[in-house]
């Protein structure tokens, strides 16, 4: 056995060898460089804050552009003759001025409707109606008339070689309310459903007075 203080084998250092040194130091290295990459990116200047190559998607990316004769987003518009079916078919004052109380039958051409009224108080109506297209051919007279004339359920027009059921003939030209296309312009007579013009037919006597304005 050895003496007193002494050890079997080679002495052992109280300080890591040059290896383990340089794992310690590169490990250091690689936390500060996280570090730093963070701290970067959080202040705005990093590469992960600059923009990709790619483009850049904006709030109205999805939106679609709009399309003459189309609503916004691509949705086909309305015809003019569906607007007017959705429209609330209610008197305006300005209805009830154009139209004097005298007035029997009472034809708004730009709203495309009519009624029937006594004293100036509605009595049928109103309805929706196709006149004559402005500016055509074949416009709707304006002014003050009165029923010449009446025809059946079966009446034809000798021009057009066309039906007109229970035509009311109140202006010159033959020009009359009967049963007829509420899509398609008229030939200047006033198109109503057939129910509508039998109507007319029935409650407007030869010389009542029509106010087309």
């Amino acid at each position: 056995m050895g003496g007193p203080g002494k050890h079997a084998g080679a002495p052992v250092p109280w300080f890591p060898n040059r290896l383990g040194i340089t794992a310690v130091v590169s490990a250091l290295v690689a936390v500060a460089a996280i570090v730093a990459a963070v701290v970067a990116n959080s202040a705005g200047t990093g590469p992960a804050a600059r923009p990709s190559a790619g483009p850049v998607l904006t709030a109205t990316a999805n939106v679609v552009p709009a399309v003459p004769g189309r609503w916004p987003g691509g949705v086909p518009s309305m015809a003019a003759s569906a607007r007017r079916a959705a429209m609330p078919l209610v008197l305006t004052g300005v209805d009830h001025q154009n139209c004097p109380a005298a007035a029997s039958a009472c034809v708004d051409l730009s709203r495309h409707i009519t009624w029937l009224q006594a004293a100036g108080k509605i009595t049928f109506g109103p309805v929706r109606m196709e006149p004559g297209k402005p500016g055509s051919q074949h416009p709707t007279p304006r002014g003050t008339f009165r029923v010449s004339w009446k025809a059946g359920p079966s009446f034809m027009s000798n021009i057009y070689n066309e039906p007109m059921p229970w035509a009311t003939f109140f202006a010159p030209g033959g020009i009359a309310f009967h049963g007829g296309s509420l899509t398609k312009w008229s030939h200047g007579c006033i198109h109503l459903t057939v129910s509508n013009a039998h109507y007319y037919n029935q409650h407007l006597p030869i010389g009542a007075e029509v106010v087309v304005f």
